[in-house]
């Protein structure tokens, strides 16, 4: 059993250490003094958001971008009060949303879409908050590449608290294995509230068909429906000036929510390497729970299960560190003792998502 333990985490250091490997294969874009050029349509669907929406707008307006190449389309969820638009210096509307599916955020997505009239769509969330050359670096990247879609970066707005740097630390081993398979041409992950693609190549893909029945994914079922059609021209914006900001979960109860919603969707993957590292994560993380309980029970050494858990924390660190460095520029905090809670948490999200239901946004979801 412990061969069988050791080996697991043998595939485990190995699948991290090639993500590092991709991560840094990801050059840094650094944005020029190209003439904006490109415009877009910004989506955000939105639910009883009345205290964040104004701040996001806010953000669009302090935008270095130029307002008659933006454009702003709310999508509404049914939220229990209406949302009243300030004037702003570019064009907002809102519109509400249609629902014809299991997927509120994708039934918005593709409400939007009927108003789109730009080359390009860029979606974010109601509760982020965009930098000011987020749009700029966009146009820049895109001006500079042939590229149909590119997913951007996503960090947390953090307080001095354990849940906030638990909920860091794991966002940004989500954001290293997501840069880290697009530098393996691998990529098959990304985040909806940094993430950019053409109105064309959304409609040749008959935009979320076929993954409509999963109530979350629009980001990563459209990414991996892209990189299986045209894989050269799906990329990732590696650079500071366009990672988005957005608000950690309240309570440990909405961050477990969170995270059964997130991972429910793996099994769903068509990326074959997405759903091999999600079960590599996966058993790496069990592994050290098995571990741990086996050495409660008298059956594993301290010595063992010391070596195990120094092995996963150098390697997890390895990742952490770099993609911390890219997203924070700080140093990463909570460390060890997020990286001993990290895998009794993981696993209780993994197990719970193969058969439990989450609540999202005041609505309960069934698997």
């Amino acid at each position: 059993m412990i061969f069988g333990l050791f080996a697991i985490l043998a595939i485990y250091i190995v699948s991290i250490s090639l993500l590092i490997y991709g991560f840094f294969k990801v050059k840094k874009h650094q944005k020029t003094d190209l003439e904006p050029k490109t415009s877009f349509t910004i989506i955000v669907p939105f639910r009883n958001e009345e205290e964040n929406l104004p701040i996001l707008l806010e953000s669009f307006s302090n935008s270095n971008y130029p307002a008659d190449l933006f454009k702003v389309i709310l999508v509404d969820d049914a939220s229990i009060e209406k949302f009243q638009v300030s004037s702003f210096r570019f064009q907002v509307s809102i519109i509400d949303n249609i629902r014809t599916s299991s997927s509120p955020k994708k039934d918005a997505i593709t409400t939007a879409m009927q108003h789109v009239k730009t080359d390009w769509v860029i979606t974010t969330d109601a509760d982020c908050i965009v930098p000011e050359n987020w749009l700029l670096t966009f146009d820049n990247y895109i001006q500079q590449n042939k590229v149909s879609m590119l997913a951007g970066a996503v960090t947390y707005q953090c307080e001095n608290s354990f849940l906030d740097h638990f909920q860091q630390l794991d966002l940004t081993s989500l954001q290293g294995a997501t840069i880290g398979s697009f530098g393996l041409n691998k990529g098959f992950m990304c985040n909806g509230a940094n993430f950019a693609y053409t109105k064309s190549l959304f409609e040749s893909l008959n935009g979320f068909e076929g993954n409509d029945k999963i109530a979350s994914g629009d980001d990563v079922f459209l990414l991996q429906k892209a990189t299986e059609k045209f894989p050269d021209e799906v990329h990732y914006l590696k650079a500071q000036e366009a990672i988005v900001v957005t608000k950690p979960a309240e309570n440990w109860k909405a961050l477990f929510h969170q995270r059964v919603r997130w991972a429910a969707k793996t099994s769903s993957y068509k990326s074959a390497f997405g759903k091999f590292l999600g079960l590599i994560v996966f058993f790496g993380n069990l592994t050290l729970v098995i571990c741990f309980f086996l050495f409660l029970f008298g059956v594993l050494s301290y010595p063992i299960l010391v070596l195990f858990a120094f092995l996963k924390f150098i390697i997890d660190f390895g990742l952490l560190s770099v993609t911390n460095q890219f997203l924070t520029e700080t140093r990463v905090k909570s460390l060890l003792l997020s990286s001993l809670f990290y895998p009794f948490f993981s696993s209780a999200v993994a197990f719970y998502s193969l058969f439990g239901s989450y609540e999202w946004k005041d609505r309960h979801f069934v698997k």
